[in-house]
């Protein structure tokens, strides 16, 4: 027998949504209300490079400047794109709201693929989780930000920002409770004020600035604010455009609610990720021909260096809040989407039992057909990272780097997952619409590489000297993760935890055939 050996199809094609669920394990307990469109605008609404760059962009402007932030964007979307294709390629393949974590144990090798899962799942969550709490930060940042510029008597307590950031979490919780029916709709609404806003808000900027940077302040003069060298504060900037890029592994979790899933939900991941590539180079070269001074920028009373830009381009408090407002709105319907991919992701893992108190958080509303437990668990955890803030000056990045370090390492899982299955010859046929062929190997190899230098860049410290204030505790909090699901693994997770099912071990891991591309 050939090393690579033809096997059959995990699906057939003939098979329904619900089926192919119930061939992982499942049943369907979730309403298919989203189509192609309504989940782009999901998807776009949670990466929206753009108005995540514009958030924090404080971080590239002190790590570096302009080039840092534009260059580094786009190194990062290139790579970005081998980890995006690649868990496109597991969503068609199979899809679960789950998501990363059921790739992991259907794809890992068998004899630690649960515990391999179950860690996975743990840091899928802490990242989508902490990823709300930020959303919900730069939603606070915003509108507190336009009340200091329209009244600059006004002071922002650190408080201030946390009690609006709880607001946020409330509100979208209660909008995912109550509103369940309208999600698609409100996306696809979303979508298209998200593409209107960009331009409105790039051009004018570019149109109303008579006082523009030369383009070497843009594309060569590096900036370093954060008191270390030059090498070391280029690779802190890189944060930025890590954080700019990530979440566009939405649509997987959404996958319950979609319509024609294994071929919706791929493209949807991908056009996220285009979308936001160019949005956000766009956007990035444009705040920075804008910028006016760097200190002031930084330094801005607002609390947010763009909207310090607003001003500085417009030159009025009116413009500079309508432009602000714009991306304001986008961010506190991203805190929507958030809320409900966090919850489909506690429902996902509860519903596998890797959660304590699994039974509840896994309960979904029979009438409104929603994860009512789950969408309320979320909203706590979000408040709980909120409040981070009350503690350090620098609860806001170290949030950051929770969030974007739980994504990139739950990214991580099943591409190491993919690749070690090719080296014992146990790899697995991904036989969804959308498959990669002999492309796939390579692409799981450049994005798992990409995510490890993330994961390990987030633990730096950002400024120097480091005292407790200003001290990164990222490291600190993926530690207490892994303690949580080394306890909860022993004394529940490895005699409850279950995970997709999907068909016999063997027949799960024969040798796959390489094919060409087949990406529709």
């Amino acid at each position: 027998m050939s090393a690579f050996e033809e096997k059959p199809k995990v699906f057939d094609e003939t098979l329904s949504e619900d089926a192919a669920l119930e061939q992982l394990g499942y049943q369907q307990e979730l309403k298919r209300s989203f189509g192609l469109l309504g989940m782009i605008g999901f998807s776009f609404s949670i990466v929206t490079s753009w108005t995540a760059l514009s958030g924090v962009l404080i971080i590239g402007v002190e790590s570096g400047g302009p080039p840092i932030m534009v260059w580094g964007w786009l190194a990062v979307c290139i790579v970005t794109l081998a980890v995006a294709y690649s868990m496109a390629e597991m969503c068609s393949a199979y899809p679960v709201a789950g998501g990363q974590y059921s790739w992991v144990a259907i794809l890992a090798p068998q004899r630690w693929a649960r515990g391999f899962s179950y860690i996975c799942g743990w840091f899928m969550l802490i990242g989508i989780l902490a990823m709300g709490a930020v959303n919900n930060f730069i939603g606070a940042n915003f509108l507190l930000g336009m009340a200091n510029l329209s009244h600059p008597d006004y002071t922002i307590e650190r408080w201030h920002t946390v009690l609006v950031a709880y607001l946020i979490a409330v509100c979208a919780a209660l909008s995912n409770i109550f509103l369940p029916r309208f999600l698609d709709k409100i996306s696809q609404g979303i979508l298209v004020w998200n593409i209107v806003s960009f331009f409105v808000v790039f051009i004018t900027i570019l149109a109303c600035n008579d006082h523009k940077q030369p383009a070497s302040f843009v594309f060569s003069t590096f900036q370093n604010e954060t008191g270390f060298n030059g090498s070391y504060c280029a690779i802190l900037g890189i944060l930025q455009s890590a954080f700019g890029m990530c979440c566009y592994d939405a649509p997987s979790h959404m996958t319950e609610e979609m319509r024609d899933a294994r071929k919706q939900a791929p493209r949807a991941i991908v056009m996220s990720v285009y979308m936001g590539a160019v949005t956000g180079f766009i956007f990035l070269i444009s705040l920075s021909f804008c910028m006016g001074d760097i200190e002031s920028t930084a330094g801005t009373t607002t609390g947010v260096p763009v909207i310090a830009i607003f001003f500085n381009s417009t030159g009025s408090v009116g413009g500079s809040c309508a432009l602000a407002s714009l991306i304001a709105v986008i961010v506190l319907f991203c805190a929507n989407s958030l809320m409900a991919e966090g919850s489909r992701a506690v429902y996902a893992f509860a519903r596998d039992r890797g959660l304590p108190f699994s039974s509840i958080l896994s309960k979904v509303e029979k009438k409104r057909q929603v994860p009512v437990f789950a969408i309320l668990f979320t909203c706590l955890i979000q408040i709980a990272f909120n409040s981070i803030y009350f503690g350090t000056i620098t609860g806001f990045n170290t949030v950051i780097s929770i969030a974007t370090m739980g994504f990139y390492l739950s990214y991580a899982m099943p591409l190491l997952a993919r690749i070690l299955s090719y080296l014992n010859k146990s790899h697995t046929t991904l036989e969804g619409p959308y498959s990669l062929g002999r492309l796939s190997l390579p692409l799981n190899v450049v994005g798992f590489l990409f995510l490890m230098f993330c994961v390990i860049t987030f633990n730096f410290p950002s400024v120097k000297p480091v005292n407790e204030e200003n001290m990164n505790y990222t490291s600190a909090a993926v530690g207490v993760v892994m303690l949580i699901a080394t306890v909860t693994w022993v004394f529940d997770g490895r005699k409850n935890f279950t995970g997709p099912e999907v068909g016999s071990a063997e027949r799960m891991r024969e040798p796959e055939v390489e094919s060409e591309p087949k990406v529709e």
